[in-house]
């Protein structure tokens, strides 16, 4: 037995552990895993709740329908309000912890509704890094973090996927969509449409790993450097299309896709 699989017998040791547990689903790369570990721990004393939200795709959200379909898990989705509270458009620094606050704040209500003892979400062991307000909301609360428990890594849970057959395995890191607007400026159901579109567009000609930042009306696309070619041979195509979007300029970041990249003002600020 491997160290990754030692983990994967640890997280669902702890799972079983708690009795019953509704997970914080998003359909991304950990909460999937997350979600199939408590499942297999706990079996109908495990559910997930799923919130809809402007912030995040459409098709994310239809992702979390199909593979709760598929793994046979109850889940329970809710319409989330927290994009359109006052303190979250303003877009401070900690619009993060507004929104988890909100968040998570419904979703262990409708926990406590549907007789879970527990609220587990899905930050890893890499997630203890860069500028990470929502951590604290999650702390605040009570929220569970069974993966970083587990002493799980991104690339452990990528590989732990691959082998438990989860489509996820090779599913780019996502942020919700705020992420892409720069502080202290509002964030508004048409920029967030806007960045969507653009971004599903990326996504459908063969763009891994993509980012779609906007200032103003201008896009800043953040591709991995081995795809700027696939970029450059349709470039017209996509800008014609950014700017039927709403877009006045689009451009390429020659520093390529990084996660947090909209830290690096506060960054900066920390370090002078």
């Amino acid at each position: 037995m491997d160290d990754t699989e030692t983990k994967y017998n640890l997280l669902k040791e702890h799972l079983k552990s708690l009795g019953s547990a509704a997970v914080a689903f998003s359909g991304g790369v950990d909460s999937t895993l997350l979600l199939k570990a408590a499942h297999e721990a706990l079996g109908e004393n495990c559910i997930a709740i799923t919130a809809d939200s402007a912030v995040f795709p459409r098709r994310e959200t239809d992702e979390t329908r199909a593979f709760c379909e598929a793994l046979g898990v109850r889940q329970i989705l809710f319409t989330s309000h927290a994009a359109d509270m006052e303190d979250f458009r303003r877009n401070p620094p900690d619009r993060c912890y507004i929104c988890k606050k909100a968040v998570f704040s419904r979703i262990m209500e409708i926990a406590g509704e549907n007789g879970c003892a527990y609220v587990a979400e899905g930050s890893n062991l890499d997630d203890t890094g860069d500028y990470r307000p929502g951590m604290k909301a999650i702390a605040e609360l009570g929220i569970v973090s069974p993966l970083r428990q587990a002493g799980l890594t991104k690339q452990e849970i990528r590989g732990i996927s691959r082998k438990l057959g989860l489509p996820t395995w090779e599913k780019p890191s996502f942020a919700c969509l705020a992420t892409r607007i720069p502080y202290g400026e509002e964030i508004t159901p048409g920029k967030l449409g806007m960045i969507e579109k653009a971004e599903q567009l990326l996504s459908e000609n063969g763009f891994t790993q993509r980012r779609v930042r906007i200032q103003g009306t201008s896009a800043r696309i953040e591709l991995l450097p081995s795809e700027f070619g696939l970029l450059l041979g349709m470039r017209e195509k996509i800008a014609e299309k950014f700017k039927e979007y709403g877009f006045s300029y689009v451009s390429l970041d020659l520093q390529g896709y990084r996660m947090g990249s909209m830290n690096d003002i506060i960054n900066k600020n920390k370090e002078e």
